[in-house]
Formats: structure tokens, sequence, C-alpha cells
């Protein structure tokens, strides 16, 4: 499928874990990719290995904790081709700690990095969306901002923020064709997981066992449904049955 064939896609954490696959599979649907991501070499290898594949790829380090690098990505990213029609809200952090094990620096990097970063980005790309009548933007939440897991209240907290701040969005921008959607996965193996799994002393066999299904998730299975959030909606046309 080619659902994105001509379009321009940013994702931000593009580099590594969810985002990598996600920038991989608007890529292989035929979208520019902008893979944005603090680690300049970590978007430059996912780039890199998607133009090898045959896609379309750029990478843009950005440091998005900060307003001014979030305004500077959207230019670049319009600058391409003139146009954004997606914007994946991937990046984010993950503090651990209760309340008071919490540093100052903890709780508003969480902020910074996880909700701020949606607002100037969103606040920079709607305008254009607007002007070009429509487009899709795509946040990741967490199931950990609908129910709380112990001993993460800044992250928790922040996810679910973003799934507020994703209904708010979509409300306020729907008469301007402009999607806006969230996806809240829960444990995805992905290297960041098997950082904290290790600290923990426990298995990813560990926490298979705890999901219904036998296994976690896998990074392509939300990149998967990122791309159906990001597509359009198809035609009264095509879905005749002429």
């Amino acid at each position: 499928m080619k659902r994105f064939e001509g379009k321009v896609a940013i994702v931000t954490g593009g580099g590594g874990g969810i985002g990598s696959a996600i920038s991989r599979r608007l890529a292989d649907e035929g979208a520019l990719v902008v893979v944005s991501d603090v680690n300049a070499d970590a978007a430059g290898a996912v780039a890199t290995e998607i133009v090898a594949a045959g896609g379309s790829a750029i990478a843009i380090a950005a440091d998005i904790a900060r307003k001014e690098p979030c305004v500077s990505l959207i230019a670049r990213a319009f600058d391409q081709r003139k146009r954004i029609d997606i914007l994946v809200n991937n990046a984010g952090i993950n503090r651990r700690g209760n309340l008071l094990s919490l540093t100052d620096d903890d709780w508003h990097a969480s902020f910074a990095v996880n909700l701020d970063s949606m607002f100037h980005l969103c606040r920079a790309t709607i305008p254009h969306m607007i002007e070009a009548g429509g487009g899709a933007i795509v946040n990741t939440a967490s199931q950990w901002g609908l129910y709380p897991a112990p001993n993460h209240i800044a992250y928790n907290t922040t996810k679910a923020a973003v799934a507020a701040f994703t209904q708010n969005l979509a409300r306020d921008y729907a008469a301007h064709k402009i999607r806006v959607n969230a996806v809240c996965p829960g444990e995805i193996h992905t290297p960041m997981l098997e950082a904290g799994v290790k600290r923990s002393g426990r298995t990813i066999a560990d926490l298979d066992k705890l999901v219904p299904f036998g296994r976690i998730g896998k990074p392509e299975e939300v990149a998967a449904l990122v791309a159906f959030l990001a597509s359009r909606p198809p035609s009264c046309a095509a879905r005749s049955l002429k």
C-alpha cells in the first residue's frame, strides 16, 4: 500500500524503538519522512536505512525539550516540499520514581519532553495544515496515562495530559479537517524497555507471562496503528459497492 505517496511526515523520537518503526512504516507507504531525534547519529542511521531500502527520508536532530528547536524543526521540514501532512509526536522520556524520590529536574524534564514539545510542535504545524486543507497528528500517550503504574508519577501524569491534549486538539481543529489521535501502548519490546527490565532483575519472558495474548507488543504493531490513524478515511465513493 502507498497511502502516503507525495506526503511529508515528521516523526519525533524517530531514532529508535517505536519511533524508528513508525518512520520505516510511513516511508514504506510512500511518505518523505523527517526523522527527528535528540540523538543525531540515531536519526541519521534510520534515515540512511530508509533511503537504502528505496524510501525517502531526511534526519533533523532537535532537542524538542525547548521551544526554539521545535519551531526550527517544523520550518525545516516544511521547506522540503512546502507541506506537512503528518506529525507524529512520539518522543518521550521516563523519569522513574514516586513523588518524594523525584527531583525537580525529573518533573520538569518530563513535562518539557512529553507534553510541552507537543504544544510547540503542533502550534507550529497546524497553520500549515489549515492552509493545505487538512492533515493528521498522532500522539504517543501510554496505557499508564490511563491506568497509572506505581512509582512513575511524572511519566504517568504527562501521558495522561497527552491524552487530554489530544482530545482538545481534535475537537478544536476537526472543522479544518485535521485529524488528531493518540496511541496508548502498553509494554512494547524496545531497547528502552529491555534496559528497564534488566535493571529490575526480570526478563522479557517474565513480562510476556503477564499478557493474556502471551507476549508483549512489538514496535511494528504500534507503527501499523499509527499509519492507519495518519491515513485519510476512504471516501464514500471508495466505500460504495459499485
